[in-house]
């Protein structure tokens, strides 16, 4: 296939819409789109940044964290293939710069279609508006939980249930200090300092760039605890 692989097949095919065919002002849309390949490790906006493109992500993953006034990140949400950044959706809806940053945490290929080709498309489709909608609701729906996960449960239990879920299947964690903060919302050295216990304790090997899970039901315990 060529074109952006005929347009990643038509955003597969709508997004797998209840609705046989696809969408002519949508299909329009698409056709008025760029395909685009970034490496991983690149800022694809910052805050302050004008929107002015609205992106699909079809392959690879985009992380997108808020930047706090003492200089801590946060991660919001993650976009993966078949997905928009809502940020990105809602900048171009209310004509606003982004408030977060968004770095690709590897390749990504996405389809990148201009803000006129966007508006014409949300005028004209009630499919697509059901879509973009749709993402927007659940999405914050998603960031409320996580917020709501900052504020209120303990910090151990949070970067516990971090490390159990990071760890591959060699119970190692491929992450700095500074990810893992970021994931749980909380600074790095915090983190670390809670780590270094941890690891007095028995309950994980620290190492450059990695960290060993050696007592996994001990962390298991921790994070299960009640807050």
């Amino acid at each position: 296939m060529t074109e952006g692989d005929d347009k990643i097949a038509l955003w597969q095919q709508q997004r797998c819409a209840d609705t046989p065919a696809v969408d002519d002002a949508i299909r329009a849309m698409l056709e008025a789109s760029q395909r685009v390949t970034v490496p991983a490790g690149t800022t694809v906006f910052r805050p302050h940044d004008r929107c002015e493109n609205y992106l699909l992500v079809t392959r690879g993953r985009v992380k997108v964290l808020l930047l706090t006034p003492t200089g801590h990140e946060l991660l919001l949400y993650r976009v993966e293939p078949g997905e928009s950044c809502v940020l990105t959706t809602t900048c171009l809806m209310a004509a606003r710069p982004y408030p977060a940053e968004g770095i690709t945490e590897t390749e990504v290929t996405a389809l990148m279609i201009p803000k006129q080709a966007f508006d014409r498309a949300m005028a004209a489709s009630a499919a697509f508006r059901q879509i973009v909608f749709e993402h927007v609701s659940h999405r914050f729906a998603d960031i409320i939980g996580r917020i709501e996960a900052v504020k209120f449960a303990d910090l151990d239990l949070r970067l516990a249930n971090e490390l159990l879920r990071q760890a591959d299947a060699g119970d190692v964690v491929h992450a700095t200090h500074q990810a893992l903060a970021a994931e749980i919302g909380s600074s790095r050295e915090v983190v670390s300092r809670h780590l270094k216990v941890w690891e007095r304790d028995g309950l994980i090997r620290l190492g450059r760039g990695r960290i060993e899970l050696i007592d996994r039901a001990g962390l298991r315990r921790i994070g299960t605890l009640s807050v």
